[in-house]
């Protein structure tokens, strides 16, 4: 049957964010890609029993797949998704292009003989065919791919690039039975080492001022603390920050970071702009970079950009939210 399969993604027993948003991205192509659109759980009893969570609107139903454990196993996930699909006949899979979907989604395209194409932030249909845009040469250019002769096509798609379903859904739910003997032999899980707590959630901050190696000094980061909190902004920062020790890893917008998936503004005090930060705010709609480089890769994504002492506007800051 045509149609999507998705993928719901879980660590440590919640939900992932993300299946919101590959339904969003379903609903969006239309038959014969995005409809019927199946969302796939696979974890224990308990889990499974939490299905509705995932009736977003635009999700015809549930499948439900109990193999004991709610625990990431990067072999069994891959056989389950594979059954399903074989059963099931989607002309499109969606995963999320997290640890967990990027450790499934390639074992599963190879198992199917599928198209395959990862860190997708832009799909469309032509005529009957599927095209997926992603990144190419570290970000620097983006790439159409098509899927020519592929009656299947797994996609894992880059978190915050397609707008969230609603929830409210009228999703049903069906367990798909899958013996314990088809399943193979699971990997003992150790447990998770959570992050270290913090209060700062860049994926929900709707502002963020975020600094780089431009600010110079450790002694200098109060001094933009207090101007985000002036602000009403929330402090971020690259990865160089971290990698110093400046700022935890919680603040830290990017690739290895988090993404920025809910700010409608974000403020960038000597930031370069390298791809592995632009992967997490690059699609912000507004965008303000202050870098005295006038070459510096940022500007090529910037809303605004000012090539001033980044500490004279700082200083011109504080004046106005004094």
């Amino acid at each position: 049957m045509p149609g999507t399969l998705i993928l719901a993604d879980h660590v440590g027993g919640r939900m992932a964010g993300s299946t919101a948003e590959l339904v969003g991205a379903a609903k969006a192509l239309g038959r014969p890609f995005g409809e019927p659109c199946r969302c796939l759980l696979i974890g224990d009893r308990d889990l499974c029993a939490r299905a509705a969570e995932l009736s977003f609107e635009g999700v015809d139903e549930i499948l439900t797949v109990d193999v004991g454990s709610s625990d990431f196993d990067a072999t069994r996930w891959a056989a389950v998704l594979f059954r399903v699909a074989a059963a099931e006949r989607p002309r499109l899979v969606l995963v999320p292009h997290s640890a967990n979907g990027m450790a499934v989604a390639p074992l599963l395209a190879a198992e199917l003989g599928s198209g395959l194409a990862t860190d997708v932030f832009g799909i469309r249909v032509e005529g009957q065919e599927l095209v997926a845009v992603r990144g190419a040469y570290g970000n620097k250019l983006e790439m159409e791919v098509d899927f020519p002769g592929r009656e299947l096509v797994v996609l894992t798609l880059r978190g915050a690039s397609f707008p969230p379903a609603a929830a409210g859904g009228a999703a049903t739910v069906r367990a798909w039975p899958l013996p314990a003997e088809e399943l193979p032999r699971s990997v003992r899980h150790g447990g998770y080492v959570e992050a270290p707590a913090s209060d700062v959630d860049i994926g929900k901050a709707e502002f963020i001022l975020a600094v780089g190696r431009g600010i110079g000094d450790r002694e200098n980061l109060p001094r933009f603390a207090a101007l985000a909190e002036r602000m009403g902004a929330t402090l971020g920062c690259s990865r160089p920050i971290v990698d110093a020790g400046w700022l935890p890893k919680a603040h830290q917008v990017g690739q290895s970071g988090k993404v920025a998936a809910s700010c409608k503004l974000y403020l960038a005090f000597g930031i370069s702009g390298a791809v592995q930060h632009l992967y997490g705010m690059k699609h912000v709609e507004t965008i303000i970079a202050v870098n005295t480089d006038p070459a510096a890769p940022i500007f090529n994504v910037a809303t605004y950009g000012a090539t001033v002492d980044l500490f004279e506007l700082a200083d011109a800051l504080e004046r106005e939210f004094a």
